[in-house]
């Protein structure tokens, strides 16, 4: 039916509050908090299913926090391959070549082990978006709440001050039909139609490389279960430095993505598979082991990110905003973090508690971190670049002669101690590709939903590998280890639900209830205190809250559904101030 036919509001086929475009993590990840919030939606995404290769697959603390949160954390780690197989960053020639070196990876190693366990009650973990996928979708139907529609592509939009009208193609039948929302979300992936819609450009590096993913099946467990990991980079001798060559763990040990960037001069033809398995053989570098080729899937590099995140009533989330190498694995987890900012926003909003302002602070606060996520990635990748060259490799040298290089790293001449010296240097670089943990979980929300107070505290160490536990506003909530009763649980675990949170100790308890109670008879929003401390609420039985929390016993941190920190007060006295702060958070007017 034309688009014509529907001006939209009560004219249109469908009506629901949030129609979600793009049915991969991004979306799906929307639904769920959605489907948690009780928000009626409806998802449609033009493929018939869900994803149907490994494509992104390392999931990080955050998202191991946003899952636990959504209620599916241990569905998540039942099905994926456990932190512990993702410990080593390997630097070989080949598979069965000479190991050029390796790295601790993920806070596996001794010196970050620590930093990781203390930092989140999550954990690393490595499940493709093939596997990950109908995960989502299982819980969102299970919730009841929103309507997944597959096989469903979006055409365009039109908004107006009340709402969205989008028109749909039913794909297996060419019917024509409208979607009246009152917000649209848009996470369609890299080539976003919402985001062509809506006028939006891209700034930063299209095109920079072209890339082959091939999903193959072999047994190559005598080359990797010792050394087990999800990341083996291989120099092939005889090939251009450039040439790079990757191996990605999908199920150990005999599933695997295989990525090469072939020059422009010698491209690689997807449909040629004895070409492509010729090129995996010969990285492997045994010629006795079967390769059954499942999927060859060509794509480009791109370093872009949205000049905005949205405009009126239609917000974009994950690939159609923010593009990277694979590198660093950051995309997938930034994708379900912006869904997870956004929908708590949504749900106030379309209550009735928030005004639409509040909705502006998702482009304020997720466009930074997007161009952080996507700027790592593409240094990362440079990085990897460094090892052949310091190993000495360069382009014109043939097989032999780079074979001489790789066995004179053991000789103990001086040279060799050189490049040894060089090559350890250069894979060190590389420890900001699988150990950036201040990146992956560390990153503040400067200018959103928060109200500032103290200047940003320093970072006493490395910022991007090192996450710097703070309650300053914009910040992760501080993980610590509390219990109530006998059950152990994290302070995460007492925020988030949609809710927002107010942590205080035995001092204050009385004096934040009745300020919390004021701020819900005066914004329409409830406030949660939590008393951590007091015998009769949440026990502190390691001290790790009262280290973390940066405010006196009586103080107060006040958190938002997202686990962010919103606020906070030094001590009890600044408690008549909180229905304010809350009505400038949700930009209303706390009236008496």
């Amino acid at each position: 039916m034309p688009a014509a036919d529907h001006p939209g509001g009560d004219a249109a086929d469908v009506r629901v509050p949030v129609l979600i475009v793009g049915g991969g993590p991004a979306g799906l990840a929307a639904s769920l908090a959605l489907s948690r919030y009780g928000v009626r939606h409806l998802l449609v995404n033009k493929h018939r299913g869900t994803a149907h290769t490994p494509r992104a697959h390392l999931l990080n603390q955050r998202t191991g926090e946003i899952f636990r949160d959504l209620g599916i954390e241990e569905q998540v780690m039942e099905r994926a391959t456990p932190p512990e197989l993702l410990a080593n960053h390997v630097f070989m020639s080949t598979f069965a070549g000479p190991e050029v070196a390796r790295l601790d990876a993920y806070g596996n190693g001794p010196d970050r082990i620590g930093d990781y366990r203390a930092a989140s009650p999550a954990r690393m973990c490595n499940l493709p978006q093939h596997l990950l996928e109908p995960l989502l979708v299982e819980a969102v139907e299970e919730a009841g709440v929103g309507e997944l529609r597959f096989g469903q592509e979006f055409l365009s939009l039109t908004q107006d001050e009340k709402g969205v009208t989008a028109l749909v193609r039913e794909r297996g039948t060419g019917r024509e039909y409208t979607v009246r929302a009152d917000y649209l979300i848009g996470a369609d992936g890299a080539r976003s139609g919402v985001l062509r819609e809506l006028g939006l450009g891209l700034t930063g590096a299209q095109g920079v490389a072209q890339a082959v993913s091939v999903w193959f099946e072999a047994d190559l467990s005598r080359y990797a279960a010792h050394r087990p990991g999800i990341l083996y980079v291989g120099a092939v001798p005889g090939r251009p430095p450039t040439d790079g060559r990757v191996f990605v763990s999908v199920r150990p040990w005999n599933e695997w993505v295989f990525l090469t960037f072939p020059h422009p001069d010698t491209p690689l033809d997807p449909d040629d598979h004895e070409a492509i398995r010729a090129r995996i053989l010969e990285s492997i570098g045994d010629d006795s082991v079967t390769v059954r080729i499942k999927d060859v899937s060509p794509w480009e590099v791109n370093g872009t990110v949205a000049e905005r995140y949205g405009t009126g009533r239609v917000f974009c989330v994950g690939d159609a905003v923010h593009q990277g190498p694979p590198t660093n694995g950051l995309g997938l987890n930034s994708a379900v973090a912006d869904s997870f900012n956004l929908c708590w926003k949504l749900k106030l909003v379309l209550d009735g508690p928030a005004g639409p302002e509040l909705l502006d602070t998702y482009h304020s606060e997720r466009h930074p971190v997007g161009q952080q996520v996507v700027d790592r990635a593409f240094r990362s990748m440079a990085d990897l670049l460094a090892v052949p060259e310091a190993l000495g490799f360069a382009a014109g040298q043939s097989a032999d002669e780079q074979r001489r290089i790789l066995d004179s790293l053991n000789e103990g001449t001086p040279e060799a101690r050189d490049r040894a010296a060089a090559v350890t240097a250069a894979t060190r670089r590389c420890d900001y590709q699988v150990n950036a943990h201040g990146v992956e979980l560390g990153y503040r929300y400067r200018d959103g939903a928060t109200v500032p107070d103290t200047p940003e505290p320093d970072a006493d160490r490395d910022a991007e590998l090192y996450y710097r536990p703070t309650t300053w506003p914009g910040a992760h909530l501080p993980h610590a280890w509390l219990e109530d009763g006998r059950r152990a649980l994290s302070t995460l675990d007492v925020v988030g639900n949609g809710a927002f949170v107010l942590l205080t100790g035995p001092g204050g308890g009385q004096r934040w209830q009745a300020a919390a109670e004021e701020t819900a008879r005066r914004t329409g929003v409830p406030v949660t205190v939590r008393v951590i401390g007091a015998p009769d609420d949440l026990r502190d039985p390691y001290g790790q809250w009262a280290r973390a929390r940066e405010v006196g016993p009586d103080g107060c941190v006040l958190v938002r559904p997202d686990a962010h920190v919103a606020w906070r007060a030094a001590d009890g006295s600044r408690a008549g101030e909180l229905p304010d702060v809350m009505a400038g958070l949700l930009h209303i007017s706390a009236e008496g």
